[in-house]
């Protein structure tokens, strides 16, 4: 009798962890997607691709002072890192663009653009993760492995660009599997 109480605590214990097992399938371990945090269409309700105001501030607002105050580490589009300058500076865009006259004699002359991007230009932020599923109840876990905040910039033009300014990961081990 006493043989056969561990074994049956150990019978227990097994049916008991077999039962709560991640049954989770990986869907990808890598999709990028843009979430827009201003809704690009005012007739949308206020909850449909938008963050409330202050709530969008304080998210875009983490990301940057972060970064500046090098709590975040920032990486550029190749994945190289950068300083807290270095992403000062891509707040401030600088252009020398070279213009020809247009009344004879055609001469040519420079101009310099300066291009400013706000905190309020920030509308998107571009997402990098991992998903799993669990087949049985349709849950899905999420894992956040880079983020981006992403500013609209006009041409001056009729074409709207949107540029990452940097990327932030939370996982240094993902983010060596992305230098390979």
């Amino acid at each position: 009798m006493k043989s056969l109480i561990p074994f049956l605590i150990l019978s227990l214990f097994i049916l008991v962890t077999s039962c709560t097992q991640n049954k989770k399938q990986i869907i990808t371990e890598k999709i990028q997607y843009d979430v827009n945090i201003e809704s690009p269409e005012p007739e949308y309700d206020w909850w449909i691709q938008n963050l409330v105001g202050p709530e969008r501030e304080k998210l875009t607002n983490l990301l940057i002072d972060g970064v500046l105050d090098g709590k975040f580490q920032a990486y550029d589009y190749f994945n190289n890192p950068l300083t807290p300058e270095e992403v000062r500076q891509l707040f401030a865009d600088t252009l020398l663009v070279t213009f020809k006259e247009v009344d004879p004699p055609y001469e040519l002359y420079d101009s310099l653009i300066i291009r400013t991007i706000e905190r309020s230009d920030i509308k998107r932020i571009r997402f990098l993760e991992s998903w799993a599923l669990d087949p049985e109840t349709l849950e899905f876990e999420k894992t956040i492995y880079g983020i981006a905040p992403i500013a609209r910039r006009d041409d001056y033009g009729d074409k709207v660009m949107w540029q990452p300014l940097f990327w932030i990961y939370t996982n240094d081990q993902f983010l060596s599997t992305l230098k390979n």
